[in-house]
């Protein structure tokens, strides 16, 4: 799978080299690539931003670099889902995660700088999707989230790919149960028994309930989702 991203620093994405994902590109499963906003930028200065119309503080950037940007990248990759990294709209989940994960023609993640970009660019995007009700001084953090929440979902990245199932909002939606290694006694607290006893049956039913609980604990609406249990 391709992921593109058009960004004023494309050298922030040398963090994703390394890790699970810096494996996945070593291997070919995937494949990222970064396009310097810049180089579209306007005059001597390669101008990407302009004071805002109608007063305000900070800048706003200008839709023509956008706008060449993304026609640029559309041409030679027209079948990418092109998705804005906003704070403003669809929360990225992981429903959301596993929907992007099947597009396989790959994403074009722009990453927006300053007070925002100018609104006419959102007629040349498909989807806007924020990581959190938070502000951010850019896109490239967000995009490099989606990145890695999308690319570990791929075939093959994953070297057990059975984890998947039993994380964090996997299939079931409910959040994962307590983890445990050893040594079996560590600062008076010991290794839940269960564990310990080679049931795999018991381990499964205790493992099954801790989650529920957990998750009725921490995060009870998922456990009102229809069609999660």
């Amino acid at each position: 799978m391709e992921f593109h991203v058009i960004t004023l620093f494309p050298d922030m994405f040398a963090a994703l080299e390394a890790g699970l994902i810096g494996r996945a590109q070593d291997s070919g499963l995937i494949t990222i690539r970064t396009h310097d906003l810049r180089e579209h930028g306007l005059g001597n200065y390669r101008q990407v931003d302009d004071t805002p119309y109608g007063g305000g503080s900070g800048m706003v950037m200008r839709p023509e670099p956008l706008a060449a940007a993304i026609d640029e990248v559309m041409a030679q990759h027209p079948k990418l889902l092109r998705i804005l990294m906003s704070p403003q709209v669809e929360i990225l989940n992981q429903p959301v995660v596993r929907e992007l994960a099947q597009n396989a023609s790959g994403l074009l993640l722009i990453a927006g700088r300053y007070e925002g970009i100018d609104a006419r660019v959102l007629s040349m995007v498909d989807r806007e999707i924020s990581i959190g009700d938070y502000v951010m001084s850019g896109g490239e953090l967000p995009a490099m989230v989606m990145i890695e929440a999308v690319a570990r979902l791929l075939p093959g990245v994953l070297g057990n790919p059975e984890s998947l199932a039993e994380e964090s909002f996997g299939p079931s939606g409910m959040l994962e149960y307590p983890h445990f290694t050893r040594p079996e006694e560590f600062r008076g607290m010991r290794v839940p028994e269960v564990l310990l006893s080679g049931d795999h049956r018991r381990i499964s039913a205790w493992r099954e309930a801790e989650a529920r609980k957990i998750t009725a604990q921490r995060r009870p609406h998922l456990l009102s989702m229809p069609g999660k249990f």
